[in-house]
């Protein structure tokens, strides 16, 4: 048998990832021959170790925290969604074309929500909390969905009306700060803040999450996050964590590396049976 294919994740820290046991996961149940490993990296060695990693056979990377924008100066191209997304989380090695960066967070969301969670959002009014990196990571999937009304809050106007003024289209986005939300009402919240990486919640007024019907988090973990706590004491209708997007995005990269896609269900569910809480 030749030696396995190699792939990685690349971040600092990453010991944490789950990504080398869903990537595992993938290859047993396509009989795909390749190893994952995860590669700390810090910001100071990124270039080394991209190169190092590719000019030694490597065949493909998943890039976490911090190095999603860092990465995109060491690529050869880019996917309309890393462009719009202005992030990479995903490098395929192409023979011919060099270094290709996409990102899939942005559709490891939507078919979390559409395909695992059977919601319904075609005009529906969805609230995205934060500006940066993970909220435009996935605003083009979102939009996509054909919501009634994008809204992106952030606790400062400034960067949250930047971002909103670069999507146009049908759907209307607009930005407001966290406290302007005190009327509003929505059918989907998520949560694109770092705050639950700190163990803190959104300042947003509770009665904004308690009319909620769906409250979503994209960070996870083996127990509630600060914001899916939060949201599931205030009695908000649905409340979810994002280890589904991770595995749906994580297959977005496997099949972009393998030609194949894995089906998702079963690597779920042996997720949560090791004590993975989706």
């Amino acid at each position: 048998m030749p030696a396995p294919e190699r792939y990685a994740v690349i971040g600092h820290p990453v010991a944490h990832s789950l990504s080398p046991r869903i990537h595992a996961l993938f290859a047993r149940q396509t009989r795909q021959n390749l190893s994952y490993l995860a590669l700390d990296v810090p910001p100071e060695r990124l270039a080394v170790q991209v190169n190092d990693f590719f000019s030694g056979g490597g065949r493909g990377l998943n890039v976490t925290l911090p190095h999603k924008q860092a990465v995109m100066s060491l690529l050869d191209g880019l996917t309309q969604r890393a462009q719009r997304a202005a992030a990479v989380n995903t490098i395929a090695r192409h023979d011919a074309a060099g270094l290709l960066g996409d990102n899939t967070d942005g559709v490891g969301l939507v078919r979390d929500l559409v395909d695992n969670l059977h919601l319904a959002l075609r005009a529906q009014r969805i609230l995205v909390l934060g500006a940066g990196g993970a909220a435009r990571g996935v605003l083009g999937a979102l939009l996509e969905l054909l919501p009634a009304e994008l809204i992106i809050a952030n606790r400062g106007l400034e960067r949250a009306a930047a971002l909103a003024h670069e999507w146009t289209g049908g759907v209307p986005v607009r930005a407001v700060t966290l406290a302007a939300l005190a009327t509003m009402q929505f059918d989907l919240i998520i949560n694109a803040t770092a705050a639950s990486l700190q163990g803190e919640v959104p300042a947003l007024p509770p009665d904004v999450v308690r009319s909620a019907r769906v409250c979503y988090d994209l960070a996870y973990g083996p127990h509630d996050t600060a914001f899916t706590r939060w949201a599931r004491s205030l009695g908000a209708g649905e409340v979810h964590m994002g280890l589904g997007m991770l595995v749906e995005q994580a297959a977005e990269s496997f099949q972009r590396w393998r030609g194949v896609r894995p089906d998702t269900a079963p690597v779920l569910r042996a997720l949560r049976a090791e004590g993975t809480r989706p």
